[in-house]
């Protein structure tokens, strides 16, 4: 199989771009489809989910600002792929799915490639995961309706949260956030078109699309 990363001139992150050549992103994508895993476009993955676009995921894990002792929160594991990109950049990645099956195969998944930094957990994202926090970045790979007020407070000073936000059904924004003196400093990103937020909170959809 080919490597990224391709060519995108907006990602500019020399570790971000390291850490998209070193995931695999066949092992992610359904047998079915195999002979895509390198196209820069998402992918069905089943239960009305999707392995995002390879640039999206880029530009997402980018917005974090990360550094190598950070502490990283995900809501909407997935398949595990941008999990693992970001098991390559952080120090700890703490991940909820709230689909039992899809957090099941992408924890196996994730240890057969040899990562030990992740942990694991099947509930409602939206609630994040208090007991671990504070949290250096919080990264939302499903579109919420509006700001979740639990991830706002589980974010550490200085972090940043990066999350689509729209409507089901519609083209939505990206947002990248940074938390300064207790408040938020928000910056719209772009388009873009991502499957909702699965939530008792934020409401459940199937779309099977995302894109920037």
């Amino acid at each position: 199989m080919p490597k990224w990363p391709p060519p995108w001139s907006e990602i500019d992150d020399p570790d971000v771009l390291a850490a998209i050549a070193r995931v695999p992103r066949h092992r992610f994508v359904p047998p079915e489809y195999q002979d895509l895993a390198y196209e820069d476009h998402p992918l069905p993955i089943g239960y009305g989910q999707t392995i995002s676009q390879p640039f999206v995921v880029a530009l997402m894990t980018q917005l974090l600002e990360l550094h190598p002792e950070a502490k990283v929160l995900e809501v909407g594991t997935g398949c595990g792929y941008q999990t693992a990109i970001l098991a390559e950049l952080a120090k700890e990645v703490y991940t909820i799915e709230v689909i039992p099956e899809l957090a099941e195969s992408a924890q196996k998944r994730l240890r057969e490639l040899g990562y030990t930094n992740i942990h694991f957990r099947v509930g409602d994202g939206w609630y994040g995961w208090p007991e671990a926090a504070p949290f250096d970045g919080i990264l939302v790979t499903a579109a919420a309706p509006t700001w979740p007020p639990a991830l706002i407070e589980q974010l550490a000073e200085g972090g940043n949260l990066v999350i689509p936000i729209g409507p089901s059904g519609w083209d939505q924004d990206l947002w990248q956030a940074t938390k300064l003196e207790g408040n938020l400093l928000k910056r719209r990103i772009g388009p873009v078109r991502f499957v909702p937020l699965v939530s008792a909170a934020a409401g459940v959809g199937h779309e099977e699309t995302n894109r920037l």
